[in-house]
């Protein structure tokens, strides 16, 4: 009886794991295929930011459920225990990487505040200065979603400009707008921007345009979250209890 058990618990391990392969493979697949396209997808991708993210995370995901899979599959198939430990050691290692930042977000969630972010950027940002990460992140991120500081082009009226411009007026040249959401894209008229002509600035604050852009997904990612912790407990028990099982 508990050699049928042993048997069986191994070929639901194996099928589990071999969807899992497949769908790594799968997402890898779609991944590569969108960032190296040559016939003009990957423009379209460029342009925009969440496709663009969305492209390397799945990149990302399948290349890691790629390998999950395939070691649960060697694993459980030819009743390695040293694939299902490796097996069971990189799903607690996911797990326990999920769960801190789960654990994290929660526990800095306060700070997420758009009065928080307003502080932040009057106090360090210093404009068109990339050699600074954090003026260089703020300005990547102004560019890519086309919009301005965290309220709007009023957040840069605190902020000093560099003395030597005669153009350059309150807001930066990350404000204005441009033919294409990225650094090498060109403006669409950067000295009406810099003289404060509000036609040719993006006038929206980021903090509004990337809350919006993720507000449909978050209950979507917490549930799959959730949903997704659940398996990979159970996979580290079942893989577990097989490593056990095995002579």
């Amino acid at each position: 009886m508990e050699g049928d058990c042993l048997s069986c618990m191994k070929y639901l391990m194996f099928l589990f794991n071999f969807f899992i392969f497949l769908g790594g493979a799968c997402l890898l697949g779609v991944g590569i295929w969108v960032i190296v396209d040559p016939t003009g997808f990957r423009e379209i991708v460029a342009a925009n930011p969440l496709l663009f993210t969305g492209a390397y995370i799945m990149l990302a995901m399948g290349a890691m459920l790629f390998l999950l899979g395939f070691l649960g599959c060697c694993g459980a198939i030819r009743e390695n225990k040293c694939l299902l430990l490796f097996f069971f050691m990189f799903i607690l290692l996911i797990f326990l990487a999920e769960l801190s930042a789960a654990i994290l977000a929660f526990i800095f969630r306060e700070n997420l505040t758009r009065e928080f972010f307003t502080k932040e950027l009057k106090k360090h940002y210093l404009r068109n200065n990339d050699t600074d990460v954090f003026s260089s992140t703020w300005n990547s991120v102004m560019i890519t979603f086309a919009c301005c500081g965290v309220n709007g082009p009023e957040d840069f009226e605190a902020v000093p400009h560099l003395p030597y411009s005669s153009l350059e007026k309150a807001t930066p040249e990350a404000c204005c707008q441009r033919k294409l959401q990225s650094r090498e894209g060109m403006f669409v008229n950067r000295e009406a921007c810099l003289t404060g002509v509000e036609r040719f600035q993006n006038r929206q604050g980021c903090y509004t345009v990337i809350l919006n852009s993720f507000e449909t997904y978050v209950y979507l990612a917490g549930a799959l979250a959730i949903g997704v912790l659940a398996i990979e407990l159970f996979a580290m028990i079942f893989a577990m209890c097989l490593f056990r099982g095995i002579q």
